[in-house]
């Protein structure tokens, strides 16, 4: 093996992703790369990442969302900021809540069968075993996290931030405890919020009942959606200016069913004239609508359906039958009694729970709220005054829509995994006491006899402090002072209200700070066919996978690349293939520098800055490219344009790098320019990837470390900056000339199907030569295999003859020889033979006049345009076998 194949093989001759990627980032956690303390006068940069569920296991999208931090984390690390990626995970209580409730029912158990300490003890047992399983995924995707300050939504620290959370807004009167109508998951038993509701489209029926006028004098005839909530209405409204209805309202009518005398009602707010009958029956408590009506009218309330979505003793004798089965028992006994006037199909924009998707049931409940309008004006304010930035910017106006017109928040949930509410009810005098700590006794009455209450918080009000809580907050630390607010947030769309907009207000009312300057909204992936990816729909896709077949640097690579700004992402796998074929180019090209670096100096091609050395024209030219590529990239990380600068680190290395400019070097490393060829070689590299190891960041790794090279890991070399001063606009010029007319002069070989290692023969212009100059020719030369010489040497005949390319206004010959003219011809000859068939085949269609009057007139268009367009061709070839045969005669 000679000197030079052994350096290459400091590179394996193919690139096996995992075995480099484990031992690199072993590497990187021993040296504590992702590690940031607190260093006062240095600039920082920080990200908080979402916190994954306990319960969630990474897919595509979360592959997308966190690839993208660890880009933004990477680059500012390499830029010398004291950058921290603080991540961690969230309870998620719901979801958690669910799958330990499937696993205690595989073992025939409920939750209720181990009692609360029992069931939160098994929870934990889970979390422990399986919880961490995003964590992990995360490291085989090569992100830079510093895991010395993982969090968990349930550690000591956040739960005392929680606490003092709740306590502070009670005590300033955020939090109250009232009763209205909730969201409510029969299934999860428990009241969801409105933001976590889902809502699609059902093909349902709308029911026009008849409710009897007290007296007998008629019906007033009401239009509903859900007939079993009618056995709970307490008033019929009516729009007060509506003329059919105006000698009713003040009068009764009679429930049906329930034979209950209730009011006729005018609220404008209520009714409207368009809808149905332009009468609406009203059910305070199963309707927040309605309740809100009860509330102005001073209706009272009868809840008809109870948690478990089964009739209640209010309903009369339809008690403990399920809603459904109520609703198919009334519609029955309306029918039978001819107060069921129609039925029409109507489509049901229908609420679900978007953790079990269980149909919601609207119920009356006492919960617990956060009331919002003082809270929510600061955050408005500053996403007005621009201190916040969305991009892409429409999503400003929709965050601003959902805050202008904010409802009070329902905080309590009915489940036992979570933060418990920090409440203690008193069993003599019945007051609450609110305390971050069980106190001894009720702050009112003295009593020692308190009951905590049994809620715990929405998931959401312990995630709207993460960007602090995790920071040590309410802890006095140097933390939130120095890393907050943080950089940016990167999330997606579905969780703006969930968790982007109580992140701001909290932020601001315990900071009096922003959280995070910038919110990126990452596209969503769906499948090839414009699907949501899903794992139950069959149309998920497992990040982990592609890791196994492609690589972490491909998979990573690949995503980005497809991840436009603003738009949705069709994932495509070829991009991943296309990726993973970009870094085997990477590697094959670097082990051909290698190679040929072995009788270089590496302190000598580090310290030597390129215009020290005797550089040419593809030198001058690639440092220009280089710098421009620099730019680009810089600039579009700045504006998180990802893609756009994934694509110009891909155009550069592989067209502009290895496709033009190693090519050009190699002549040169036999040569007496060795030297500078194999600096510029290596010095490009070393900086195209420095450039590219945000994106990838274990290939980068593995490469840079065998290049000559300062300091000990890519990952914390000085990132890449355009300082204008090696663009070279002459040398651009100069080899777009070069390029495009070795681009003509190769396809001119293929067109005469010369094999890659035969010479050709080449005459240009006198202008194209002397454009190209000396260095340029030399350029083409070896470029295309071409012996070039000027059109001033060729007779016509030759001219005539000679296939022939267009580079701008120059003209390209390609001479042919008399063996070359009679195969052109037999060429030729062949296929006019098959156009001469194919117009046939086509003039028949257009004369059969039952094609015409009966086909699609857009496929007899068509037809007329091919055969338009053979008839031109075949005149082309025609006049061409015309000129051959004359020039040869």
């Amino acid at each position: 093996m000679s000197e030079q194949e052994e350096r290459a093989e400091t590179l394996a001759k193919a690139y096996s992703p995992r075995e480099v990627e484990d031992r690199w980032y072993a590497f990187w956690l021993e040296k504590n790369y992702f590690r940031a303390d607190v260093e006062e006068g240095r600039p920082e940069y920080c990200i908080t990442i979402p916190p994954p569920n306990v319960t969630g296991s990474l897919h595509l999208g979360h592959a997308l969302c966190y690839t993208l931090q660890d880009i933004l984390t990477r680059w500012k690390r390499m830029q010398g900021f004291n950058t921290l990626c603080l991540p961690g995970t969230d309870h998620a209580g719901i979801a958690t809540h669910n799958v330990v409730e499937k696993l205690l029912a595989k073992e025939g158990l409920t939750r209720y069968d181990l009692g609360r300490e029992k069931f939160v003890e098994r929870v934990w047992q889970w979390k422990e075993a399986s919880g961490n399983t995003i964590l992990q995924q995360f490291r085989r995707m090569g992100y830079s996290f510093d895991w010395s300050r993982e969090r968990f939504t349930l550690d000591a620290g956040y739960v005392d931030a929680v606490l003092e959370t709740f306590v502070r807004w009670y005590e300033a009167g955020f939090i109250y405890e009232g009763v209205r109508v909730i969201n409510w998951c029969p299934r999860c038993q428990t009241v969801i919020s409105d933001i976590e509701v889902e809502f699609n489209d059902h093909q349902g029926h709308l029911y026009y009942l008849r409710y009897p006028l007290a007296g007998g004098d008629g019906f007033v005839v009401v239009a509903t959606t859900r007939p079993e909530t009618m056995l709970g209405d307490t008033a019929v409204a009516v729009h007060p200016e509506d003329e059919r209805y105006a000698g009713v309202v003040g009068k009764t009518v009679m429930l049906p069913l329930m034979n209950r005398p209730i009011p006729v009602i005018g609220d404008p707010l209520a009714a409207d004239p368009r809808f149905g009958t332009g009468a609406v029956k009203i059910t305070p408590a199963h309707d927040v609508n309605d309740f809100e009506t009860g509330l102005r009218n001073n209706l009272p309330s009868f809840t008809v359906i109870g948690p478990e979505g089964a009739m209640t003793e209010e309903a009369g004798k339809y008690a403990g039958l399920d809603r459904y089965e109520a609703r198919k028992r009334v519609l029955e006994d309306l029918k039978a009694r001819n107060l069921l006037e129609q039925v029409e199909d109507y489509t049901i924009n229908l609420g679900s729970c978007e953790r079990c998707h269980t149909v919601i049931e609207p119920l009356l409940s006492k919960q617990w709220f956060v009331r919002m309008n003082d809270i929510a004006r600061p955050a408005i304010e500053v996403v007005k005054e621009g201190k916040i930035r969305f991009v892409p910017e429409r999503y400003a106006r929709i965050y601003l829509d959902w805050m202008e017109n904010i409802r009070d928040w329902p905080i309590s949930r009915q489940i036992w995994w979570g933060h418990r509410l920090p409440v203690y009810h008193c069993e003599d005098c019945e007051d609450i006491t609110v305390a971050k700590t069980r106190p001894e006794k009720c702050a009112h009455c003295g009593s020692r006899r308190l009951r905590q209450d049994e809620d715990v918080l929405d998931t959401w009000f312990s995630s709207a402090l993460w960007p602090f809580a995790t920071l040590g907050w309410p802890e006095e630390t140097k933390e939130p002072g120095y890393f907050y607010p943080t950089d940016v947030l990167v999330t997606a769309r579905e969780i703006l209200y969930l968790w982007v907009a109580r992140m701001i207000m909290a932020g601001l009312y315990f900071r009096q700070e922003i959280p995070f300057r910038d919110v990126y909204i990452y596209a969503t992936v769906l499948n090839k066919e414009g699907r949501r990816m899903s794992k139950s729909l069959g149309t998920g896709v497992d990040p982990i996978g592609l890791i196994e077949q492609y690589g972490a640097d491909a998979t990573r690579f690949g995503l980005i690349v497809q991840a436009a700004k603003g738009q949705d992402m069709r994932f495509s796998d070829e991009r991943i293939e296309m990726s993973r074929n970009f870094c085997n180019k990477i590697w094959n090209a670097a082990r051909f520098v290698l190679m040929n670096l072995a009788d270089a100096d590496p302190e000598a091609i580090t310290a030597a800055p390129p215009e020290s050395l005797p550089l040419e024209l593809s030198d001058r030219w690639i440092l220009s490219r280089l710098e421009r590529a620099v730019g680009i990239v810089n600039a579009s990380l700045e504006d998180y344009s990802f893609d756009e600068a994934a694509r110009a680190i891909y155009e550069f290395i592989w067209n502009e790098y290895c496709d033009w400019y190693i090519e050009l070097a190699k002549p040169r490393l036999n040569g007496p320019s060795r030297q500078t060829a194999q600096a510029l070689l290596s010095q490009v590299m070393e900086t195209a990837l420095r450039l590219l190891h945000p994106f990838a960041p274990f290939i980068t790794e593995e490469i840079w470390q065998k290049f000559p090279h300062r300091g000990e890991s890519v990952m914390v070399a000085p990132f890449p900056a355009a300082e204008g001063r090696r663009w070279d606009e002459a040398a651009e010029k100069a080899m777009t000339l070069i390029q495009e007319t070795t681009v003509t002069i190769r396809n001119l070989r293929a067109e005469r199907k010369l094999s890659p290692g035969a010479g050709v023969e080449i005459a240009l212009e006198p202008d194209h030569l002397a454009a190209l100059g000396e260095t340029g020719q030399r350029y083409v030369s070896a470029l295309a295999r071409a012996a070039l010489s000027s059109t001033d040497g060729l007779n016509a005949k030759r001219l005539n003859t000679a296939l022939t390319g267009a580079v701008n206004d120059y003209r390209v010959y390609c001479p042919a020889s008399e063996e070359d003219i009679k195969r052109e011809i037999d060429r030729l000859t062949a296929e006019m033979t098959s156009i001469e068939k194919d117009m046939a085949r086509a003039s028949g269609k257009l004369s059969n006049e039952q094609f015409v009057s009966r086909a699609p007139a857009g496929v007899v268009e068509r037809e007329r345009a091919i055969h338009a367009g053979l008839s031109v061709r075949l005149e082309q070839v025609r006049a061409r076998i015309g000129t051959l045969k004359e020039a040869s005669a």
